[in-house]
């Protein structure tokens, strides 16, 4: 037996017990006659003791250790007299009578500590190594506890978790597709699935009314701290259901797990207009932990003779509350901040109320009436900071959301143990595009428009089909869409003539998606779904921005996995078998 017990479990009751363990050494130290051993496993560390006492051999094979052997002890569970209260196991340490190395360990490139002395892209490399970290281990200890928690919901609520194909046919609508090429079927290829958003339908068609799959997903799309090239989301649909059977369900699953995982209550989760969320937050997954909102005052400076305001198709404006004593230099900081390329803003104007009165960067161009009318109408007070951006509409509510969140985090309005969550609802069904003079599907093409908007859905008139609303919602959390969905077409017609507004000719969208057609042909219930982001999900519960700590092994900021080396190039006879005529260069 390698071992009767973790290095996590050992209490003061198993005093004088003779026990077994196995693990990798932490760290040693040596006091004198006496050397003290770190034991680790998955499950905590456990001290070791060697002493005079000890047997020769034990001695020997003690002082030849080092960092991460992996060893198997044998001996008598002993009472620490210097106990450690930061580890369960701080009361109780093993007086070691036997010891074998099960393997010897090179020294590792950095140190197996919660606070590592490794950088990002050391660790990445040697990812087994950063996974024996406890904040590795307890993040996805955390997404294990989410996934169960999931099921044991959704499966008290009648859904059969249901696998669907990852060799499946490539769109053109969305993101780009990761392509698989076919050997047997020479110059044909599968794609991997961006989500298994027509099998859930044919699902449902099927008469499989409740779905949900914890399932892989995967997008060539540029990376950032909240994507990875491949991802899990938690993916459900419903039949015969309206909008607000999906709200209340997995807002229903929302609940259970801030409740089991993090012993959360929920407050209500409010609902708010895609329209809304953009006009007061510029944005459409707002953080509402924090007022602060947005307010339009385009009117008030027009025609003033300031030439950025009068220019300009939109001003707005946020107040910074008890802001007010802000230094040049700090407001010369948050000009630097919105001048940033991510940003766009070509400046910043500020309005400062104070005990002797109203002072601005655009003194000249307003009086302190003008000024004054400003403040009513961001509601700012005595001791408040109004920061002032202008432009295009929706670049400029964007860049003012940007801001607004840059002054949340400065001001420690976002804690993390904060949660407000929302429902985003009647998003636009289309985004025009001007450079290929074309209208796009906002979420995708089987999302179904708002019943009192069919009559414009089937207009010819582009700005009737631009304000066309979808039937669709998304679950915000602090400023994160955790999750999005829509109620589907289920009407031939309806999703013929959504191929026809996206430009498809009758023959590709038989071609694409004819087997979704031809199954609307006998019987499509209504229906509708939902899908969380599981990753995004993991981190917010982790208290991270970033999902990488909650995937075993992902990628890097360049796609690749640089523990194992990949994408790579392959052989050129594999090449042949798969009818590719790449010539690939070896490294």
């Amino acid at each position: 037996m390698y071992r009767t017990h973790t290095c996590g479990e050992l209490r003061i009751q198993n005093k004088a017990n003779k026990v077994t363990l196995a693990g990798w050494v932490q760290r040693i130290r040596e006091l004198g006659a006496m050397t003290f051993i770190d034991l680790r496993d998955r499950y905590g560390i456990t001290q070791l003791v060697v002493d005079e006492k000890s047997a020769d051999d034990v001695k020997k094979i003690t002082s030849e250790l080092g960092r991460e052997f992996v060893i198997r002890v044998e001996g008598e569970v002993k009472e620490r007299s210097s106990k450690n209260t930061r580890i369960d196991t701080g009361d109780i340490e093993i007086a070691v009578e036997n010891i074998t190395v099960l393997n010897k360990s090179d020294l590792p490139p950095f140190t197996i500590e919660d606070n590592s002395d490794g950088g990002d892209d050391l660790r990445m490399k040697y990812r087994y190594l950063d996974l024996r970290r406890n904040p590795l281990k307890q993040a996805l200890a955390l997404r294990h506890k989410m996934a169960q928690e999931v099921r044991k919901y959704l499966d008290s609520q009648n859904f059969l978790e249901i696998e669907t194909p990852y060799l499946i046919k490539s769109t053109p609508e969305g993101a780009r597709d990761f392509v698989v090429p076919s050997r047997v079927n020479a110059g044909e290829f599968y794609a991997l699935p961006q989500s298994p958003q027509t099998f859930k339908q044919i699902l449902m068609v099927a008469g499989y009314d409740r779905y949900f799959q914890i399932v892989r997903c995967f997008r060539d799309e540029d990376l950032r701290a909240d994507r990875q090239p491949e991802f899990t989301q938690i993916d459900c649909e419903m039949s015969f259901v309206e909008q607000k059977d999906i709200l209340s369900m997995f807002e229903g699953l929302a609940r259970h797990l801030f409740k089991n995982v993090l012993n959360v209550e929920l407050d209500n989760v409010p609902q708010m207009l895609y329209a809304d969320a953009m006009k007061y937050y510029g944005c459409d997954k707002p953080d509402i932990r924090f007022d602060m909102k947005i307010s339009e005052i385009t009117e008030l400076v027009k025609n003033s003779g300031f030439s950025v305001f009068d220019n300009a198709e939109y001003t707005g404006a946020i107040c910074a509350k008890n802001c007010g004593a802000y230094t040049r230099r700090q407001i010369d900081e948050l000009t630097e901040w919105v001048k940033r390329p991510q940003i766009g803003a070509s400046g910043l104007i500020y309005i400062k109320l104070g005990e002797d009165g109203i002072k601005s960067s655009i003194d000249k161009f307003f009086t302190t009436e003008q000024l004054q009318k400003i403040a009513d109408k961001t509601e700012a007070q005595n001791g408040d900071l109004i920061l002032i951006l202008c432009g295009k509409k929706t670049k400029t509510q964007s860049m003012l959301g940007s801001l607004r969140l840059e002054l949340g985090n400065r001001l420690g309005l976002r804690a993390v143990n904060k949660f407000a969550p929302l429902w985003i609802v009647d998003f636009p069904l289309f985004e025009w595009d001007d450079e290929t003079q074309r209208f796009y599907a906002m979420h995708h093409p089987f999302t179904s428009p708002k019943p009192e908007d069919v009559n414009k859905f089937y207009s010819n008139k582009n700005e009737d089909i631009g304000s066309v609303n979808a039937n669709a919602y998304d679950f915000v959390v602090n400023g994160v869409e955790l999750g999005g969905g829509s109620i589907r077409i289920f009407d031939r017609k309806l999703q013929q003539r959504m191929f026809e507004i996206l430009g498809f000719t009758p023959e590709a969208a038989e071609s694409q998606f004819g087997f979704l057609m031809n199954a609307f042909k006998y019987g499509a219930p209504p229906h509708g779904g939902i899908a969380f982001g599981f990753d995004r999900f993991c981190a917010m519960f982790g208290g991270s921005d970033s999902i990488r700590d909650y995937i075993a092994f992902p990628k890097n900021n360049s796609g690749r996995d640089v523990m194992i080396d990949s994408p790579s190039p392959i052989d050129n006879v594999q090449l042949e078998e798969l009818s590719l005529k790449v010539d690939i260069k070896k490294k």
